[in-house]
C-alpha cells in the first residue's frame, strides 16, 4: 500500500505530493516526534510519579481497589508509575498504533502485562463494561494530553467523554487541576511580527494597507521558547494574571467559555501582545506543581527545567492599544475546543460579543507571512541592505523582475526610478497582498504582478523588454531548509534568455556555512533515553533510531536556533558557494574538507544556514547575526530557520585543535537538495 506526502520541491519552488511506501509516513512521524524530548524532561516525569503516588494512596485509603485510566499512554510510562504505585489494574489508551505497539513491548520488558491493558483506539471510543475494553469504570484518571496552549490536542472533549463514560463520579485526576496564566506587555520586538510598519524609501514613505492595520490577525498561537525572549524585550503593563483553571477530577466541559481579569495598568504605553503559560498541579493540594514558567520567572535559572514538547505561547491583541498608569484594566480569554484568544477592556466593562469573537485574517497579509517573515520585512537593517544593494546596481533605463513570494523589493526598486518592473506571484493570495501595498501607497501602474511561473514567462509579458536586473530575497513559502531558497538559481536558469547581456543578478551568489556545535538542550529531543523514573525504555530508543535511520530522517531538520542556545566548538566556515552569475548546472556540487573543533565541550551537531552576497561589499546572512564571540556563543537571526543535523552519538572535544570534522555535503541539481556525511578525524 503507498501514501501520499507533500514535499517541498527546491527545483519549482513547490509543494509535491510524492507517492512513498506506506513505512514513510509512520517512519517520519517517529523520527520527529518528542517522545524523547518527554522521557528526558525529569521534572515532568517526577511530578507525575509524585501525584501518581498520592492519587493511588487516597484511593487505597478509602479501602476501594485502584483502577487507572491513563489516556493517551504514549511509551506507557504513567500506566506504570501507577502500577508500581500500588494500582490494581491500569487500562492505557493510545490511538497511534505503532506507539501502542511500543507501549505493549515496553511493558512486557518491565514486567508488567497483567497489569496493564494497552488499548489502541481514540479514547471516545473505548467501550466500558464485561464485553468491553475496559471491565469497569476507573477511579484514577492519569492524562498526558496538553500542548503548549494545554488545550490544543483537544483535552477538554477527552476529559468530558472520559467523565461521562469511562471514569467514576469523584474520581481523582492526575494531573489534578491545570491554571492558565497570562501577561499584558508591551514589546516591539513580539508586535513585529504582527504588523507591518512604514518603510521609509528615500523620500517616499511605504505605508501598509489600511487592511492590514486593521486585521485582527490569524487565531494560531504563537508558541516558542519564551525564556530565550530577554525581559528587557517587553515591558509588562499588567502583573502575572490568572485566567482560569480546570479541575480534571471533575466533569468537564468543552463548551466555549470566556474568562476575564480585572486589573491596574502598572506602566502606560501600547498594550500589544500577551505571554501566556500554565501550571499543573498534580495533587489537590497543590503541592507537586508542574510549572511551565520561562527561565525568567526563576529566582535561581539553573533550576529551569527545560522543555521543548511544551513551550510558552505569545498572543497578539486584536489590535494595540494606548494605556496609562494606573489605568483599570479588564483581560478576557476566551476558548473553544482547541485554541485560546485574548482581548482587552476598560475595567469596568468586558464586551462579551467580542471577547467571543475568535481572531480572524480579512487582509490575507498574516496568511502570507509567517510571523516570522513579519519580523523579516521589519528589520530595518535587513530592509537598508537591500536598498543600498538596489541603489548600487539600478539605472534610469533599469528593467527589473522580482522572484520572491510576497516582497517589496518589487516596490522598493519601482520608488528608486527603475523604468519598469515586474514581480512573479505564484500564489494569488500573496498577488492581492502585494496588490494591496501598491493601491495603498498610490503605485498601483508602478509594478506589474505576474501571476506566472518563471519558465512559462516570455518576452510579451515583459512587454518586449529584457531584465536588466533580477532580484530576490530570496524568500520562498515553501522552503524548510536554508538551500530550499535556492529555487531562485533555478528561477534564473529558466530566466536566462530574457536577461540582457550583463545583467545585474542580485543576489550574486549563495553561500553554504557550517559551524559545529554544542546544543545547551536540543540535544535532548534525539537523545536515546534508556532507563526512565528506573523503568527500561529501550524499545522506544530503539523504535526511534529505526526511524531515523529510515531514508532521508538522518538528514538536516529546520529550527530556529535563536530559540535554542549553543556554543561553537568550530569556526564558521563557507563549504559551498552556488554562483547565480551562471545557470544551475547539470552535475552535482561536491565539497569535502575537515573543519578542527577548537573549543572544549560536547559536539551535538552541527548548524548549516546560507549567506546571500547582494553586492561585492554588501551580505545578508541568513544564519549568526554577530559573529561567534571568544566563548563560543552564537547569536543566530530570528527570521528563517537554520539547517540542523544532529549526531546519532556526540563527540567529545578537548579544544587542541587536534581532532577534527570530516564533512562530504552534496548538492544535487537535480532534486535541489544537499546530502551530507560527517565523521571525526585525527589530525
Amino acid at each position: 500500500m503507498k501514501t501520499f506526502c507533500g514535499r517541498a520541491n527546491p527545483t519549482t519552488g513547490a509543494l509535491d505530493w510524492v507517492e512513498e511506501s506506506e513505512e514513510y509516513d509512520y517512519h517520519q512521524e517517529i523520527a520527529r516526534s518528542c517522545y524523547a524530548d518527554m522521557l528526558h524532561d525529569r521534572d515532568r516525569n517526577e511530578k507525575y510519579y509524585q501525584g501518581i503516588r498520592a492519587a493511588v494512596s487516597r484511593v487505597k485509603a478509602r479501602g476501594e481497589r485502584v483502577i487507572v485510566l491513563d489516556i493517551g499512554t504514549g511509551t506507557g510510562l504513567l500506566s506504570m508509575m501507577a502500577v508500581s504505585a500500588g494500582a490494581d489494574f491500569c487500562y492505557a489508551v493510545e490511538v497511534f498504533k505503532p506507539m501502542a505497539r511500543a507501549a505493549a513491548c515496553i511493558i512486557k520488558k518491565n514486567g508488567f502485562s497483567d497489569k496493564i491493558k494497552v488499548i489502541n483506539k481514540h479514547s471516545t471510543e473505548v467501550t466500558v463494561g464485561p464485553d468491553g475494553d475496559m471491565q469497569e469504570r476507573a477511579n484514577i484518571l492519569v492524562t498526558e494530553l496538553f500542548d503548549t496552549e494545554l488545550i490544543g490536542e483537544g483535552a477538554l472533549p477527552s476529559y468530558e467523554h472520559a467523565h461521562l463514560h469511562l471514569v467514576q463520579v469523584g474520581c481523582e485526576a492526575v494531573p489534578h487541576r491545570a491554571t492558565v496564566y497570562a501577561q499584558l506587555v508591551e514589546s516591539e520586538q513580539l508586535w513585529s511580527w504582527a504588523q507591518i510598519r512604514e518603510v521609509q524609501v528615500d523620500e517616499r514613505t511605504l505605508v501598509p494597507p489600511a487592511a492590514v492595520r486593521e486585521c485582527a490577525g490569524a487565531h494560531a498561537v504563537c508558541d516558542i521558547q519564551l525564556s530565550q525572549v530577554p525581559p528587557s524585550a517587553f515591558t509588562p503593563i499588567s502583573p502575572l494574571c490568572s485566567m482560569f483553571s480546570v479541575d480534571f477530577s471533575r466533569p468537564v466541559s468543552s463548551t466555549p467559555r470566556s474568562f476575564s481579569c480585572r486589573f491596574v495598568a502598572q506602566v502606560g504605553g501600547r498594550a500589544q501582545v500577551v505571554l501566556s503559560w500554565w501550571d499543573l498541579d498534580m495533587d489537590p493540594s497543590g503541592s507537586i506543581v508542574c510549572s511551565m514558567a520561562p527561565r525568567w520567572t526563576y529566582s535561581d535559572p539553573r533550576e529551569y527545567p527545560w522543555r521543548d514538547h511544551w513551550m510558552q505561547s505569545v498572543y497578539f491583541l486584536p489590535a494595540e492599544r494606548s494605556v496609562y498608569e494606573g489605568e483599570e484594566l479588564s483581560l478576557s480569554v476566551s476558548h473553544d475546543d482547541y485554541s485560546l484568544w485574548y482581548n482587552l477592556s476598560e475595567g469596568n466593562q468586558t464586551d462579551v460579543e467580542q471577547s467571543f469573537c475568535r481572531p480572524c485574517c480579512t487582509c490575507q497579509a498574516h496568511l502570507v507571512w509567517t510571523r516570522p517573515r513579519f519580523g523579516e520585512l521589519n528589520d530595518w537593517q535587513r530592509t537598508e541592505s537591500y536598498l543600498s544593494a538596489l541603489r548600487s546596481v539600478l539605472g534610469k533605463d533599469g528593467v527589473c523582475l522580482g522572484v520572491s513570494d510576497g516582497s517589496l523589493l518589487p516596490i522598493f526598486a519601482h520608488l528608486l526610478g527603475a523604468k519598469k518592473v515586474f514581480s512573479l506571484e505564484n500564489s494569488g493570495m500573496s498577488k492581492r497582498v502585494i496588490e494591496q501595498f501598491l493601491e495603498a501607497n498610490s503605485l498601483k501602474n508602478g509594478v506589474q504582478l505576474l501571476a506566472i511561473r518563471a519558465e512559462q514567462l516570455t518576452s510579451a509579458d515583459l512587454e518586449g523588454e529584457q531584465i536588466s536586473v533580477l532580484m530576490g530575497e530570496p524568500f520562498f513559502s515553501t522552503s524548510l531548509l536554508p538551500w530550499h531558497s535556492l529555487f531562485f538559481w533555478y528561477c534564473r536558469t529558466a530566466l536566462a534568455r530574457l536577461l540582457r547581456p550583463g545583467a545585474t543578478i542580485l543576489p550574486s551568489s549563495a553561500t553554504l556555512y557550517l559551524i559545529g556545535v554544542e546544543f545547551e538542550d536540543l540535544w535532548r529531543i534525539r537523545a536515546p533515553c534508556g532507563t526512565c523514573e528506573g523503568f527500561d525504555v529501550s524499545p522506544m530508543d530503539e523504535m526511534v533510531q529505526q526511524s531515523l535511520d529510515f531514508r532521508e530522517s538522518r538528514e538536516a531538520e529546520p529550527h530556529h536556533l535563536w530559540e535554542y542556545p549553543c556554543r561553537a566548538l568550530t569556526k564558521a566556515h563557507p563549504v559551498m558557494t552556488f554562483d547565480f552569475q551562471q545557470c544551475v548546472p547539470e552535475q552535482p556540487i561536491n565539497s569535502q574538507g575537515t573543519l578542527p573543533l577548537i573549543g572544549r565541550g560536547r559536539c551535538h551537531g552541527f548548524a548549516l544556514w546560507m549567506d546571500y552576497n547582494l553586492t561585492d561589499d554588501i551580505t545578508i546572512s541568513m544564519g549568526l547575526a554577530k559573529p561567534v564571540n571568544e566563548e563560543g556563543d552564537c547569536v543566530w537571526s530570528p527570521h528563517r530557520k537554520q539547517g540542523v543535523y544532529l549526531l546519532r552519538t556526540p563527540w567529545e572535544s578537548s579544544g587542541d585543535g587536534r581532532t577534527a570534522v570530516s564533512y562530504n555535503l552534496t548538492f544535487d541539481p537535480s532534486i535541489g537538495d544537499v546530502k551530507m556525511d560527517f565523521s571525526i578525524t585525527q589530525l
